[in-house]
């Protein structure tokens, strides 16, 4: 097999694994129904992922990568302000989070809760990804206060972390309730947020 061959078929495992840990649960999937949702044969897992723990990692490292993309596509807009730019984000949020489709939905949000206590590696990658967000959040409010779109006053990093927690949060509460009003709520509690210099006002 050559290395493009590898990479097919491990990509095509992980693909499919994606989507039924997506709309079942990391725990609730064996590796039998991910094999057959990719169409490749059972000896072939370990050939590629040494367990079930290292094909999680694999999954979060490869999520959070094409999520880096999107976030270049909504945080590198030249012709918007930083506010829009930001705005844009949780709108996407928004969007992907209130859609019925679970292949459009966050992984972070699913796994979070779920793996945190049974797999240290997992939890591991799950924070590296969600602090390399966290600071690309931070690095578009700065560039908001800078524009003059964003209040002179607000804590940058602050605000990043706070507005993350908020929207990870409604995103549970979303799963709970099975309608949007938690992400509504967080939707509006933003615009607010982002509207005054006095909620995360930098110490002086």
């Amino acid at each position: 097999m050559n290395r493009s061959e590898h990479q097919d078929t491990r990509e095509t495992i992980l693909s499919a694994g994606e989507l039924l840990i997506l709309s079942k649960g990391f725990s609730a999937v064996g590796l039998s129904q991910i094999l057959a949702q990719a169409k490749v044969p059972k000896g072939s897992f370990y050939h590629y992922f040494k367990s079930k723990e290292q094909f999680g990692v694999e999954l979060i490292r490869r999520y959070f990568s094409h999520y880096g993309q999107v976030l270049d596509e909504l945080f590198n807009q030249p012709e918007k302000s930083g506010k829009e730019r930001l705005m844009s984000y949780w709108l996407h949020w928004f969007e992907t989070q209130t859609d019925e489709c679970c292949d459009k939905q966050c992984l972070a949000v699913k796994l979070s809760a779920e793996v945190s206590d049974l797999s240290d590696d997992m939890r591991l990658m799950l924070k590296s990804g969600i602090d390399a967000i966290i600071g690309r959040i931070e690095e578009c409010v700065v560039l908001g206060i800078r524009d003059s779109s964003l209040p002179a006053m607000l804590d940058a990093r602050l605000t990043a972390v706070v507005l993350y927690q908020q929207w990870m949060g409604a995103s549970l509460m979303t799963k709970v309730r099975r309608d949007d009003s938690a992400i509504k709520t967080a939707m509006m509690m933003t615009e607010q947020v982002l509207a005054s210099d006095s909620v995360f006002k930098k110490e002086s």
